[in-house]
Formats: C-alpha cells, structure tokens, sequence
C-alpha cells in the first residue's frame, strides 16, 4: 500500500476545476460552507468585546452616564 500526497498546486488545481464545474447556485452554497468553516469563534468575540467596551466608553474614552 502506497501513501502519496498532493502538492499544494495539485490541490489547487483540483478545487479549481471543482468550482469551474459548479452551478451559481452551489458556488454561493460552498462559499458560504467554507466562510463558516474559515471563521475563527475567538475572533469574533474579541470583536464583539471590544464593539461593547466601544458602546459603553462612547468612543471617546469616557463612561457614558446612564439615566
């Protein structure tokens, strides 16, 4: 039994022709599946810390006083 791997072109090469063979339809489907795949969960919520840490300071590094 042979083991055998794929050079980074070959591999390229192969999800080209994939993607060239693929309906509109399914492109925007497999774009969307690898988008989800490719996100990074830690990211986000640092995003998300930091939009609030931006509500709450107001963007100009003072407390906004709540009434």
């Amino acid at each position: 039994m042979a083991i055998s791997f794929q050079s980074d072109e070959e591999v390229l090469r192969k999800l080209r022709d994939r993607l060239h063979k693929m309906t509109d339809e399914e492109l925007i489907r497999f774009g969307k599946e690898v988008r989800r795949l490719a996100e990074n969960p830690f990211q986000r919520q640092l995003e998300e810390a930091r939009r609030e840490w931006k509500r709450r300071k107001n963007g100009n590094g003072f407390t906004r006083i709540q009434s």
